[in-house]
C-alpha cells in the first residue's frame, strides 16, 4: 500500500461522515477593549526594512485577516501576520496607535 492510502484508513467510524469540525478547538475572541495590544518598530531580521509590528491580539485567524486588511488601507502599504501578530511595512506607529485606539482597542507604543 502507498503512503497516501495509509492516512486514509480508518478501522472504525461512527456518526456521518467527518467529524473533524468536533475535535477543532475555537480560538477564545476577547472584546477590543479587554485586549493589551503592543506597537513597535523593528528592522531586525529583515534586510535593514522597518517594519511596524503589533502584537498581543485574542482574536480568530479570520478576524485578525479582516483587522490586517484594515490597518494596510489606511496606512497605504503592505503588510501580513507571522505567529499572531500583525506586520505592517515602514513605521507608521503613530498612524496605527491611533486607527487601533478609534477601534477600542488598548495600544500602546513599545520599544525605541
Amino acid at each position: 500500500m502507498g503512503k497516501s492510502s495509509d492516512k486514509n484508513r480508518v478501522a472504525y467510524w461512527e456518526f456521518g461522515e467527518s467529524n473533524e469540525d468536533a475535535f477543532a478547538r475555537p480560538v477564545p475572541e476577547a472584546p477590543p477593549n479587554q485586549q493589551n495590544l503592543r506597537v513597535q518598530a523593528s528592522r531586525s531580521g529583515r534586510g535593514g526594512k522597518t517594519v511596524t509590528v503589533i502584537s498581543g491580539f485574542q482574536l480568530s485567524p479570520e478576524s485578525l485577516a479582516k483587522l490586517l486588511k484594515q490597518l494596510k488601507t489606511a496606512c497605504g502599504t503592505g503588510g501580513t501576520i507571522k505567529d499572531n501578530t500583525i506586520e505592517i511595512q515602514g513605521d507608521q506607529r503613530s498612524k496605527i496607535l491611533q486607527i487601533l485606539t478609534e477601534a477600542g482597542y488598548k495600544a500602546k507604543i513599545s520599544g525605541g
